[in-house]
């Protein structure tokens, strides 16, 4: 057994909030760059009448890029509006733990080994290429007589070729466009087949940060209520706090998202918690992509988790305005909002700054829901994973999707606290690793294509300092786990958990 593997338990987050966000005013946007919209890709199907008038909630999901659950303690507004409102669920994970796949799990309802998604990169079939875009969550609830909207990111690639494209189902789209995407200042969005550029990638400018123009466009779609005889479903979707492109700082890599101007010297004090598993010394019990990786260096960790916390705020501020706008407009009290990301991120917990892997730091995202006819103040220990985020969405809508979908709704519903949870990052094209896995309550059970495992007995090793993939002990566990991991890879609709 290596040292520090004995057991201490993960909490959600911490009970006391680092900052306190600004009240975010009125924002100037500017542009440098309009181009005419384009006739191609902008016809949108026709919406059918609305049903006849019903108590159908509007649907907010705001959906952060990268975020792990431990970094809520930052956003006081969100634990103020939002989980003091609604409900919280404490184990919330991401199937896929990738941006693209994650992000195509929610539009279609399914699993990556169902909708074909299993990486960023259209050059693995990956990315919004890779995506069937006629039937998914914002074609079904049009079809239900919703109108929908989009703000911010979409799926990795998107505007890589005809950057005026509107994806089918959206009434209002708001999509941020190819790498543009990833940078803080200097991004080009597609504004209903528009193309505006906000100010310069170098050179920070007050209202022309990317979270802010965001929530503007936000704020602004449920002031106007384009559509007001019909619910709406709004998807806003925010760069923070993933990393920016390289180009920004010339470092030749990702680097840690700038924050907002006013928040340029929040969090003084912030520092990444150095856990059993942070820059594990020993990670011999681990598959070989993860031995051959160096430690990581742990000032740059502190500065880069600092700049991650620090991008939220704007985030946090972003939730206060968007829950401000619906008080004012009267729809506040019919309007169920949810708050997640697409995946968590490891920050040198073995040894490794990225998600994707199969490890808690990288699989668990928050998940907060406040609107009608979900508790207030509530703590729900269920498990839940992106495709029931879907499914319930679906269910509150009273839409039906087209294809079948893998998750089950858990608004409103009596579901046992435990699971048999599928986590895949495959299979792939190339020689790649990737992974299946099963998370139960008490275990994780890994296969990796290059044939290695893992094995965490999480109610004793909650870190995963210590795989048990080889222990005699638990050779029965093993082999029951396998069995279950080979029905999962492979469910679809009803047949999945």
């Amino acid at each position: 057994m290596k040292p520090g593997s004995k057991a201490r338990r993960i909490g959600i987050w911490s009970t006391a909030a680092l900052a306190t966000a600004a009240t975010l005013t009125g924002l100037t946007v500017l542009s440098v760059n309009d181009s005419k919209p384009s006739q191609d890709d902008q016809a949108h199907a026709a919406v059918p009448p609305p049903p006849p008038p019903s108590q159908r909630p509007n649907i907010v999901v705001i959906t952060t890029d990268d975020q792990d659950v431990a970094s809520l303690s930052v956003m006081p507004n969100v634990r103020r509006l939002l989980a003091e409102q609604g409900t919280t669920y404490a184990n919330s994970f991401s199937s896929t733990p990738l941006c693209a796949p994650s992000r195509a799990s929610f539009l279609t309802g399914q699993y990556a080994h169902n909708h074909g998604i299993t990486d960023n990169s259209e050059a693995t079939g990956g990315g919004y290429e890779g995506l069937r875009k006629t039937e998914t969550l914002p074609v079904w609830l049009t079809r239900a007589g919703y109108s929908t909207a989009h703000i911010g990111k979409f799926l990795n690639g998107y505007g890589a070729h005809r950057r005026t494209e509107i994806p089918p189902g959206w009434s209002d789209w708001y999509g941020l466009v190819g790498p543009s995407t990833y940078t803080m200042f200097g991004y080009t969005i597609n504004e209903n087949g528009r193309l505006r550029t906000y100010g310069d990638m170098h050179t920070p400018q007050r209202g022309l940060y990317q979270t802010d123009v965001l929530a503007s466009k936000a704020v602004d779609y449920i002031t106007r209520r384009p559509h007001a005889d019909r619910p709406f479903f709004l998807s806003i979707n925010t760069l923070a706090p993933h990393p920016e492109l390289p180009a920004v700082s010339g470092q030749g890599r990702w680097t840690a998202p700038r924050p907002a101007p006013r928040h340029q010297t929040a969090l003084p004090d912030a520092r990444l918690p150095r856990t059993p598993a942070f820059n594990e010394a020993d990670v011999s019990d681990k598959p070989r992509h993860i031995q051959r990786l160096a430690p990581q260096n742990p000032l740059q960790l502190d500065h880069d988790h600092r700049r991650r916390l620090q991008s939220l705020l704007a985030v946090d501020d972003m939730v206060a305005r968007i829950v401000e706008s619906l008080r004012s407009t009267g729809q506040l009290d019919n309007t169920l909002i949810f708050f997640t990301s697409d995946n968590g991120m490891m920050e040198g917990d073995h040894r490794i700054n990225f998600k994707e892997h199969p490890y808690e730091q990288s699989i668990r995202v928050p998940l907060i829901v406040r609107g009608p006819g979900v508790q207030r103040g509530r703590t729900e220990q269920r498990f839940v994973t992106t495709v029931d985020l879907t499914a319930t969405v679906l269910a509150a809508a009273r839409a039906k999707p087209g294809i079948a979908i893998d998750g089950r709704s858990f608004l409103g519903t009596a579901a046992p606290r435990s699971r048999d949870m599928l986590l895949e990052t495959g299979p792939r094209v190339g020689t790649t690793p990737w992974y299946t896995a099963i998370r139960t309550e008490r275990y994780l059970y890994v296969e990796h294509s290059t044939g290695e495992r893992e094995l965490y007995d999480l109610l004793t090793d909650p870190y995963q300092v210590q795989s048990r993939h080889a222990d005699p002990a638990l050779r029965k566990v093993r082999e029951d786990l396998a069995r279950r991991l080979h029905l999962l890879r492979s469910c679809a609709g009803q047949s999945c958990p």
